[in-house]
């Protein structure tokens, strides 16, 4: 007889968030997994409930491979259906909650999305797309009390469907989320997001970080944004408990109460959370115990030297980090605790595991230290492209694998990566480049300036004429020409404002992570001046 052949043993892949939550429902069960004001869940409570809500959309005629649109304020929810999702082999497709019913209506038919969850108070945003979208009458679930006629009720639908895993074979490529783009530029795109990748990024967070099972984090940011999904990602795949945050707007007192009340060890705010919250009065922040808070992520937007500091000083026993990514890339670069205030305004160096960054001209030819040209990233998790536009797709990821989403950055000789602008605010006064980032940092220096914005406006002879839009703090006061003569001798006179329009807080538009919508901007004073 001829000897046997060897077989090779399979090796298991990772596992994906809905494998991930039913082990800790086998090892833990009895542990907090998420929660938020209303409920909390144990990661038995967790599991049961993601499989109920998986086959429960199976049940419904949903297939493996078809989307599933969720709009919907913070609430601890979104940790069910994001692992339903990914137990059903189904694709979640998390909307803004902050559209209109128009890009709402874009995203859902772009995906083509088969079903939709819906929040209460969001019913009308979307009433009027029933009929419209290829979504079936059954498919149309509502979140909270007393569902609109036509609809049915999220927990009618959980409560008449078995406990049992989905039974879906689901491969680590598989793409488990859609994570559209918050439009900056124009349309948004869905850019592709698999199990595999989002494994690999929480296991190089927690590494990095040092997170581990005994954290409780707290997520603020959107659920329907990159940053609290791979965050809630990670602390999930090391069996911590996670804290939803769900006020529909910030408050920065209630904050700080929940980091007291649950004994919260991390969070993750933009810029504007933190100033906020150190802006109460000394006799309110003083109420509430934040010694726990052992890590804190700052991200999204620039930080301040200052802002910096006051986070270390109230919260005297947790490091600072500070992160560049995109839904794209992924995480891209990290400033760790060590290196903040020594390199202050730069947003760090790569993640562990992830290959050199490049900074490449217009012909793909990297450009020495200290010039400007195009971040390009190679992350193990980079995403694997645009929905249904592989123009878009091919100008992103390069054969190399690199991949853009047109960051322009330059690296310093330390070899740290600080961040210009993006290509598409790139203003071109007279021929000369002029990045408005670099005028927003010494604008938001002027004596009572809150937060600025740096567009280019239509200039009959030089192109375009850089423009400032300035929030001042509450009580202060600035004029047009106060400004503009501040700025002589602070940058080259190409640099400098021509001309400064003061509005309200309330009025710079931003998108749902705190990032200034410069393109908004734009239209809104190009013709005003």
């Amino acid at each position: 007889m001829g000897r046997r052949r060897k077989v090779a043993p399979q090796v298991r892949p990772v596992l994906n968030l809905g494998e991930i939550v039913a082990t800790h429902a086998r090892l833990v069960p009895d542990k907090t997994g998420a929660r938020d004001s209303r409920r909390a869940m144990t990661f038995a409570q967790w599991n049961a409930r993601a499989c109920r809500l998986g086959n429960a959309l199976l049940a419904l005629g949903c297939g493996k491979g078809d989307r599933v649109a969720i709009l919907a304020y913070n609430r601890v929810e979104w940790m069910e259906i994001y692992t339903a999702l990914a137990k059903a082999g189904l694709v979640a497709v998390p909307i803004n909650f902050r559209l209109v019913t128009p890009e709402i209506e874009y995203i859902a038919a772009h995906c083509e999305a088969k079903a939709m969850i819906v929040q209460d108070d969001l019913v009308p945003q979307v009433e009027a797309l029933r009929g419209k979208l290829a979504i079936p009458d059954a498919a149309w679930i509502h979140i909270g009390q007393s569902p609109p006629r036509g609809w049915i009720a999220y927990e009618t639908l959980i409560a008449g469907a078995p406990d049992g895993e989905p039974g879906v074979a689901v491969k680590p490529t598989d793409t488990w989320a859609l994570m559209y783009t918050s439009g900056t530029t124009g349309k948004p795109k869905g850019a592709i997001r698999n199990h595999e990748g989002m494994a690999l990024m929480s296991l190089v967070t927690a590494l990095d970080m040092g997170l581990t099972r005994d954290d409780t984090a707290l997520l603020v940011m959107p659920m329907c944004h990159a940053n609290s999904l791979n965050f809630a990602s990670t602390f999930t795949y090391l069996g911590a408990t996670v804290v939803v945050d769900d006020r529909k707007s910030f408050d920065p007192e209630a904050l700080l109460a929940t980091m007291a009340s649950q004994h919260v060890t991390f969070t993750s705010l933009v810029p504007t959370h933190f100033i906020m919250a150190l802006g109460l009065p000394d006799d309110v922040k003083g109420k509430y115990d934040v010694s726990r808070v052992r890590k804190l992520m700052i991200s999204s937007a620039p930080a301040r030297k200052d802002t910096k500091l006051g986070i270390l000083a109230h919260f005297v026993n947790s490091q600072l980090y500070e992160l560049y990514g995109s839904s794209e890339a992924g995480w891209v670069t990290l400033l760790r605790p060590h290196e903040q205030i020594e390199h202050l305004g730069s947003v760090g160096r790569e993640w562990t595991g992830s290959g050199p960054v490049k900074i490449l001209d217009p012909e793909g030819n990297e450009v020495p230290d200290g010039e400007i040209g195009e971040l390009f990233s190679a992350t193990p998790y980079t995403f694997d492209g645009y929905l249904n536009d592989p123009v878009k797709t091919r100008e992103s990821i390069r054969d190399d694998g690199y991949c853009s989403v047109g960051d322009m950055a330059r690296r310093d000789e330390h070899g740290y990566i600080h961040l210009v602008d993006r290509k598409s605010n790139m203003i071109i006064t007279g021929g000369e480049n002029v990045y408005p980032s670099e005028i927003e940092d010494i604008l938001g220096r002027y004596p009572g300036v809150k937060d600025v914005a740096v567009i280019g406006v239509p200039h009959d002879k030089w192109g375009e004429a850089v423009h400032a839009v300035i929030v001042l703090h509450d009580g202060q006061s600035a004029s047009e020409v106060t400004v503009l003569e501040w700025c002589r001798d602070k940058m080259a006179g190409f640099k400098r404002p021509r001309s400064v329009s003061f509005i309200a807080e309330g009025d710079m538009p931003r998108t749902a992570t705190g990032k200034i919508l410069h393109r908004v901007l734009r239209n809104r004073f190009a013709n005003s001046r």
